[in-house]
């Protein structure tokens, strides 16, 4: 069996022991756990939970694995606002070109004076390990050529809430896509990419994680940033961007006597992450209800969904390698967002779906699939904005680079081009009430 395979095994039969069974009959809905407490919402007792919160605060060393190329030695370096989770304002940096037909590229990174060039990934790490004690005369920082002209900031993005965003079923995506569509009469269509889910060989799925909705599963994109932005090789993902100045054992995440790896730890905490609250005493108030009213008038909501729902506990998701436990079975949750694709005239040009994110083999393997679903229109597309949380987030859209809530809805394009145009075209009162409706989210 390889390790990938037994991974998920071990996980499904860890994890989830004790909710096994068939999916029971459709239950009215519960409404989901919200706080910033760093309390768990329900799948593990607090005891595990802490356990796994310290594992996600824990600083990486060089001994562990960190690196050779990195940008955070923490996953909560860059999710922690306002606790552990939540999202940051550290930005990375992705780049690439575009060949002579016009069609996205990957970059090429030279590292080492040249000995070694960095190649499948649009990433561009920040930092590195070396030159130290034990490699003095070896340099490896990744720096951006002259020829990689497309380059785009994101930011790093709230994870709060992501396992009940984990937890709605792929068909609810596919239907809210098509039903998207034909309400607007074609003009506001969220694209739906299906993605391999690396614990579940052979399995896709409906993206929902990243910027460029580039992972199914939770497990997956916690292995993905835990290489890619830690440096930490895993039985999901065991090669190293480089093997310059590298002399820990690989995988570096090992299993522990508990059976789990520490990418299972960190999954375990995401899945157990409280969705943000609201600010309660200002969403009372008249001016945010009045607001709220306009948010839908404008057509805000098309893209912003309020509401999403949960499958039913019992469920078998992520291609069958994760049971819906009770505490995330047919729960309502307010997110503000679709998690579908959309160009509302702010992409980056970046393609995203490549061999970083799946590691070589699974995208090896899943090459004809993806290439199936024309994933080229992604280019200059991007995930909806969930906007629970939005109250502390000081830099918006996905670079950061909108600093108020007026100039981020002014800069929609694209398929939000009438949305925008409307909230230009209401009153000065009207468009603060809107403004002051988004500040209690």
């Amino acid at each position: 069996m390889n390790a990938r395979i037994s991974l998920a095994v071990l996980f499904l039969v860890l994890s989830n022991t004790a909710f096994a069974a068939a999916p029971a009959a459709a239950t009215p809905a519960n409404e989901a756990p919200t706080g910033f407490d760093n309390g768990s919402n329900g799948i593990t007792d607090e005891a595990t939970h802490q356990a796994d919160l310290a594992k996600f605060d824990e600083v990486e060393q060089i001994a562990n694995g960190l690196g050779p190329l990195f940008n955070a030695q923490s996953c909560r370096e860059c999710h922690q606002n306002p606790v552990s989770g939540g999202a940051s304002q550290v930005s990375e940096l992705r780049v690439g070109h575009l060949d002579r037909d016009g069609h996205f590229q990957n970059p090429q990174i030279p590292i080492a004076r040249g000995v070694e060039v960095i190649t499948g990934r649009s990433l561009v790490n920040d930092r590195a390990i070396c030159p130290n004690p034990s490699f003095p005369s070896t340099e490896i920082q990744e720096r951006v050529p002259d020829t990689e002209t497309v380059r785009a900031i994101r930011m790093s993005v709230n994870l709060f809430g992501d396992g009940f965003v984990e937890a709605v079923a792929d068909q609810a995506f596919i239907d809210l896509a098509k039903q998207q569509c034909k309400s607007t009469h074609d003009r506001i269509c969220g694209q739906v990419v299906q993605v391999p889910i690396v614990e579940a060989p052979g399995q896709m799925g409906v993206g929902r994680f990243g910027w460029k909705d580039q992972h199914a599963s939770l497990l997956s994109f916690i292995a993905d940033a835990y290489l890619n932005e830690i440096g930490i090789t895993s039985p999901l993902q065991p090669d190293e961007v480089t093997k310059l100045c590298n002399t820990a054992p690989e995988p570096n995440d090992t299993r522990g006597p508990d059976g789990l790896y520490d990418i299972d730890r960190l999954t375990r905490f995401v899945r157990a992450l409280k969705a943000p609250p609201r600010d309660e005493g200002r969403a009372l108030a008249p001016v945010a209800k009045h607001g709220s009213d306009l948010f839908d008038k404008v057509g805000c909501g098309s893209c912003h969904i309020r509401s999403l729902k949960t499958a039913v506990a019992g469920s078998r998701i992520d291609g069958g390698t994760f049971i819906v436990p009770p505490a995330l079975g047919s729960v309502t949750f307010h997110p503000y967002g679709d998690f579908l694709l959309h160009d509302v005239g702010t992409g980056d040009g970046v393609l995203q779906v490549n061999p970083e994110h799946y590691g070589r083999g699974v995208f090896q393997q899943m090459a004809g699939y993806l290439s199936k679903q024309h994933l080229e229109t992604t280019q200059n597309k991007m995930r909806t904005a969930p906007l629970w949380g939005l109250r502390l987030r000081p830099r918006l859209m996905h670079d950061g680079s909108s600093l108020t809530l007026r100039d981020a809805i002014l800069r929609h394009r694209g398929e939000a081009q009438d949305e925008s145009k409307k909230f230009d075209r209401l009153g000065k009162e009207d468009q603060e009430a809107l403004i002051e409706f988004l500040r209690s989210l």
